[in-house]
């Protein structure tokens, strides 16, 4: 008998009297979904990117969950319109999204540390996939069931059936709206991931707690509610996404990345992600890097003008521009970054003097807002499988020629250098070549780069072998000899990038399956030898 008066409670009792809770619970329902879809994409980057196919398996992750649940919901609310059930179901989804930021570095660390022993074809895309569905899917599952139930508690008959439907998923929408914007332009940048996932799953927990205090049930599952969640809040908020590293000089994000700063015996280094290389670097004592900036310092010379103009698209923290001002006296440097935090870093950390002048904005957007020319124009905006592809086009490579003086060089970053046929640098030599007569290459020893040259002088190469013997520095003259005995005519090929077709994430994740292929014997051998420390390690 007692369960028959559970199940038909009537639906309005306590605080759902007003209808416009019932709204305002769409609302918020629809405002944390888009934040925690938000959210994913910066707990992820660190680690796998935020490419587009990153954020395609973020989307379409999301979009099952909430799929499943508006399924289940709807059956659920059919079989027992009880809104204690919904509410519930907010406590756990509030708690589960409240403890993504203690465990989920340890999940997706996990899942990589197994995956990368167990598959090697397609190793982010899996490894973003199985993270996405352990860490998002269930709390997403639950939020799905908000729609369907509320549609249930809130029709009163089919007279104003389509006119509640409709407002309550107006409703949904506007908060969909709002929770886009307010944690990419507010929450991330000001507190960071963690408290971003913090704030959200507080605001369905106390919808939640409302309700519940309202009605006068369930006192036990809202105090262990409230009780998870300040734990969560409080263990959450003092981790870090490099959980392993020590002694970090900076660790934080901006809109655009994952930022961290840290310094070694003879180096301070910027990484923008946990897995994945170093975006910028400075010698304590000023000397060359040994990465490929240094091949790239024989661009000036084969200009004809170590003291000409420099234009550096994604200038980072400066390392390019403090090299050219130090071994060539270079004063008419100009950077482009799109990341104005990362230009702050290079004041507090990277010492890049105040005559740089930085300009907070998109590459390609830049050159087109621009007139000027220049000597030298330094293209250094791709990271690992995040390659912008506006800036990989033809249409780019035309827009840097028409910047360029007459004997002007551009000079090209390719950090995922591969000998299979196809790859991503191939269709970025090619499509160089395309727009340019005349494109030389080199190796960076050690490394997987690969540095290009293109000009439209066909003496570049002499320019460049008469001026690298007038260094007087030994360092970057053995630098320059390096560059001299291995650079290479380009032999063009086929491949081509446009504004309508430029498939480079995938390229690159080819290009990265191949590496971590190429990295499996040693990393298994590790992992026998000290488990998952020495991996971290």
């Amino acid at each position: 008998m007692e369960t028959v008066e559970k199940d038909t409670l009537p639906v309005k009792r306590g605080i759902l009297k007003n209808k416009y809770y019932l709204y305002l619970t769409e609302f918020f329902a629809g405002m944390s979904v888009m934040a925690v879809e938000l959210g994913a994409s910066r707990l992820l980057a660190p680690y796998f990117s935020s490419s587009q196919i990153v954020w395609t398996i973020i989307i379409g992750t999301i979009m099952i969950a909430m799929a499943l649940g508006n399924i289940w919901g709807g059956r659920s609310a059919d079989q027992n319109p009880n809104p204690d059930r919904l509410y519930i179901h907010m406590i756990v989804a509030a708690v589960w999204i409240a403890a993504i930021p203690v465990l989920g570095k340890y999940i997706i660390v996990g899942i990589s540390a197994l995956l990368v022993f167990t598959i090697s074809n397609n190793f982010l895309i899996c490894a973003a996939f199985l993270a996405c569905m352990v860490i998002f899917v269930f709390p997403l599952f639950l939020l799905g069931t908000v729609t369907p139930s509320l549609v249930k508690y809130t029709v009163d008959s089919l007279d104003d059936s389509g006119k509640t439907v409709g407002s309550l998923g107006a409703f949904n929408t506007i908060g969909s709206i709002i929770g886009t914007f307010v944690p990419t332009f507010v929450t991330i940048p000001a507190v960071g991931t963690s408290i971003t996932f913090l704030i959200f799953a507080g605001i369905l927990l106390l919808l939640a707690l409302i309700y519940f205090i309202s009605v006068k049930t369930r006192r036990k599952n809202c105090i262990a509610g409230v009780i998870l969640f300040a734990v969560c809040a409080f263990a959450g908020t003092s981790g870090s996404f490099a959980f392993w590293e020590k002694d970090l000089l900076y660790e934080g994000e901006s809109i655009y990345n994952y930022l961290q700063v840290k310094e070694t015996d003879d180096s301070v280094i910027l990484s923008t992600n946990v897995l994945f290389g170093v975006q910028s670097i400075m010698k304590k004592d000023g000397g060359v890097t040994g990465m490929y900036y240094d091949y790239a310092m024989a661009a000036p010379v084969m200009a004809g003008r170590t003291d000409g103009d420099i234009l550096i698209l994604g200038m980072g923290t400066g390392t390019y521009a403090k090299q050219c001002q130090h071994y060539y006296g270079t004063t008419s440097i100009e950077g482009v970054e799109i990341d104005q935090k990362i230009t702050d870093l290079a004041g507090a950390y990277f010492e890049l003097p105040d005559s740089v002048n930085v300009t907070t904005y998109d590459g390609r957007s830049y050159l087109e807002a621009v007139s000027d020319t220049y000597d030298v124009i330094m293209v250094d905006a791709y990271q690992d499988i995040t390659i912008p592809f506006q800036m990989s086009s033809a249409e780019f490579f035309t827009l840097v020629k028409e910047h360029l003086k007459e004997d002007g060089v551009m000079v090209v970053n390719m950090n995922m250098h591969s000998e299979k046929e196809g790859n991503i640098n191939a269709y970025l030599s090619d499509t160089i070549a395309s727009v340019f007569d005349y494109v030389y290459t080199v190796d960076v020893w050690g490394s997987t780069n690969r540095e290009l040259f293109a000009t439209q002088n066909p003496d570049a190469l002499s320019v460049f072998e008469a001026g690298r013997v007038l260094i007087e520095d030994p360092e970057l003259q053995m630098m320059l000899t390096r560059v001299s005995e291995d650079i290479a005519p380009y032999e063009k090929g086929n491949y081509l990038l446009t504004d309508d077709k430029a498939p480079v994430e995938l390229l690159g994740m080819q290009v990265i399956d191949d590496l971590i292929r190429m990295e499996l014997v040693y990393y298994k051998d590790l992992f026998k030898r000290e488990g998952i420390e020495g991996l971290l390690q």
